[in-house]
């Protein structure tokens, strides 16, 4: 992976461990919301990831490239790629159990994704040092241990709900985050 210096953890990171209360092993993760490009189940032409934490650390997910992903004909679109190693990252911060945005996420794509491709994703976190949270993904084409088509790095930054309310539909998070308290 070729990684600069802002998604390299800097000196003194911590690695996560499981936190009381966050998806036990082998659990669900549940969608950031349900009209998201990435996991949601009502976007029409959305990636429709869905993930597990198979240890309480890392995140697994699949996803299908569909005709509606494609760049060059029969070939996924980088930005969709992209957009799905963003997307397994973005649910490993459900293991955080604290709202994170992407700050910076670097792509290399290693090999071509043709349409009808099933990636096999995972995620998982290199480091944590204050708000800041430093994240690996890797998708493979075809099964868990097929050849790797794209990596990712990226920089998450813990933010509070009020960052969505004030940026976003403040109605649609509180009709389907009831366990956040936001204040519109």
């Amino acid at each position: 992976m070729t990684r600069s210096a802002i998604t390299t953890p800097p000196p003194g990171a911590t690695l996560p461990e499981p936190l009381p209360g966050a998806p036990a092993p082998g659990s669900p993760l549940g969608s950031h919301y349900s009209r998201c490009f990435g996991c949601g189940d009502r976007h029409p032409t959305g990636l429709h990831l869905s993930a597990v934490t198979p240890d309480g650390v890392t995140v697994t997910a699949e996803f299908t490239v569909g005709e509606a992903h494609q760049g060059a004909p029969g070939l996924a679109h980088g930005g969709v790629l992209a957009a799905a190693m963003d997307e397994v990252i973005g649910m490993s911060v459900w293991l955080f159990q604290r709202p994170y945005v992407t700050g910076r996420l670097e792509t290399d794509y290693l090999a071509p994704v043709p349409v009808g491709t099933t990636l096999h994703l995972r995620a998982w976190c290199t480091g944590m040092s204050g708000r800041k949270a430093y994240l690996e993904a890797e998708g493979r084409a075809g099964a868990p241990d097929g050849p790797v088509a794209v990596r990712a790095a990226a920089l998450f930054i813990e933010v509070g709900m009020e960052h969505f309310a004030e940026h976003g539909d403040a109605q649609a998070i509180l009709a389907e985050h009831h366990e956040y308290e936001v204040n519109p």
